[in-house]
């Protein structure tokens, strides 16, 4: 039996011109966590990473924590979907950029309606896979793990629409289903599976067990 750790970037910086960078919180969740590893007595055997500065980021803050460093593969399939991408395939008209409690909601909501066109085929936003395409991008990372890793530990680094994906595809989730757990994911959360050479088994989704203390409940966040 192998683990698999899937890990959810930290905090990027939704509403900025640049949303594919760490905040200075998303840096000190991500070290958090590693030092968490690092206490647990973690040592991982294969390190895995989608290829988005926020992804490398966070392994690198990761690393940090842990007082470790090593070479880690680049898996494009764990990239994020485009959520400007998603909501323009059905809504060309740009939306102001959130800065308002409402002004997110009404994001999230424009974001759950084009994600579920986008998963049944009715639109194909701008530079994006399909989803069947975005899919296989994610369950080849699945296969190469318990491909290559069996009975070891690794630790992948990528975003809320792969682990939601990953575990929809492990679990055979519906459409709808895979995207309220893409929209609950929690920044630096870690999404635990179980692997032989034949499956994955879901252990634990979307836990925070870093920032358990309540010194260290601002640092949860979702974006």
């Amino acid at each position: 039996m192998g683990t698999l750790y899937l890990v959810r970037h930290g905090q990027a910086s939704l509403g900025a011109d640049d949303y594919d960078q760490l905040s200075e919180l998303g840096h000190r969740q991500s070290v958090r966590l590693g030092e968490y590893f690092a206490h647990q007595g973690l040592q991982f055997d294969g390190l895995i990473a989608g290829t988005l500065r926020r992804h490398k980021q966070t392994l690198a803050g990761i690393l940090q924590g842990m007082d470790r460093a090593g070479d880690h593969l680049a898996w494009e399939g764990l990239n994020e979907y485009d959520s400007e991408a998603v909501i323009a395939a059905f809504h060309p008209e740009p939306l102001a950029r959130p800065d308002t409690p409402e002004a997110y909601r009404h994001h999230f909501r424009m974001l759950r309606d084009g994600l579920a066109r986008w998963m049944a085929g009715a639109t194909r936003p701008r530079g994006m896979p399909s989803y069947t395409d975005f899919v296989a991008g994610v369950s080849g990372a699945l296969d190469h793990v318990r491909a290559n890793h069996y009975g070891q530990k690794v630790l992948v680094v990528t975003s809320g629409g792969p682990i939601s994906t990953a575990v929809g595809h492990v679990l055979g989730t519906s459409p709808e289903t895979t995207i309220e757990l893409n929209l609950r994911i929690r920044n630096t959360s870690v999404t635990e599976f179980a692997f032989t050479p034949k499956r994955h088994m879901l252990v634990s989704f979307n836990c925070l067990p870093h920032l358990d203390a309540p010194d260290l409940r601002g640092w949860i966040t979702y974006a």
